[in-house]
């Protein structure tokens, strides 16, 4: 079978376009997250080049991220474990003192166009509409991190209608069985501001108290904006660690 050039560049080199159609494959869950993809020499069957083309292309998605190596078993679609991400940020501990998960509660959903600044990160058309998520996360019956989650209603549309209490804990496995999205990467930007009235109520802190907060868009492998994720804590529970080398 040869390279189906499904809108690729012929002009590129080889093992370019078949790293695209692999690419593509994974996009349209052909090859799902941590399911063994076809070995080296299937692939050359496959697409009918050289072991040595395919190896180059498999080597560029593993250096993106995209894939990944298991010594004695193959190689994988990579999935990105987001399941506590950001509670490197932010230090919960449990009245045990044990640091602690915060679960997380949907409280409202409503469709509206966004603000202009979270169109422009999901890069929506002139009046698309999202679906806005209210979320509390709660520790020990107390709000810990407040967040509003802004989603394509293009793309998540299954979600308009299903109850509130469906969503559980963790989003990003939630959208992938409902709506066959699968969150790959996301980018996330930090910045302090000062707790307003309604914030500062869920929160239980003194208005005007610092709050760290949390911009994040998520992208699927294509890089294309599935969820702008705004979250605010108090500060005194934010910390930040970087390792240098």
């Amino acid at each position: 079978m040869e390279l189906s050039k499904r809108g690729h560049d012929e002009r590129l080199p080889l093992y370019q376009q078949v790293r695209d159609e692999i690419f593509d494959n994974i996009q349209r869950g052909v090859w799902l997250p941590d399911v063994a993809i076809p070995t080296e020499a299937e692939l050359t069957k496959h697409y009918g080049v050289a072991i040595g083309t395919i190896r180059k292309a498999v080597d560029t998605l593993v250096a993106d991220g995209v894939l990944y190596r298991s010594q004695g078993r193959g190689t994988f679609v990579r999935r990105p474990d987001f399941s506590s991400s950001l509670f490197r940020f932010f230090r919960q501990v449990s009245a045990d003192g044990k640091v602690s998960i915060p679960t997380g509660n949907i409280l409202s959903r409503t469709l509206m166009l966004p603000a202009e600044h979270i169109a422009r990160s999901l890069k929506f058309k002139p009046n698309e509409v999202a679906i806005r998520l209210e979320r509390n996360r709660v520790l020990d019956n107390s709000v810990v991190l407040t967040e509003e989650i802004w989603l394509p209603e293009s793309l998540f549309a299954s979600l308009a209608d299903i109850e509130l209490t469906s969503f559980g804990n963790l989003l990003y496995p939630f959208y992938e069985k409902q709506c066959g999205l699968l969150v790959a990467s996301a980018t996330e930007t930090l910045s302090i501001e000062s707790a307003m009235p309604e914030t500062a109520s869920v929160l239980g802190i003194d208005e005007g108290r610092p709050v760290a907060v949390i911009e994040r868009i998520a992208y699927s492998y294509d890089k294309t904006p599935l969820e702008y994720r705004i979250s605010r804590g108090p500060a005194e529970t934010f910390r930040y660690q970087v390792n240098i080398s």
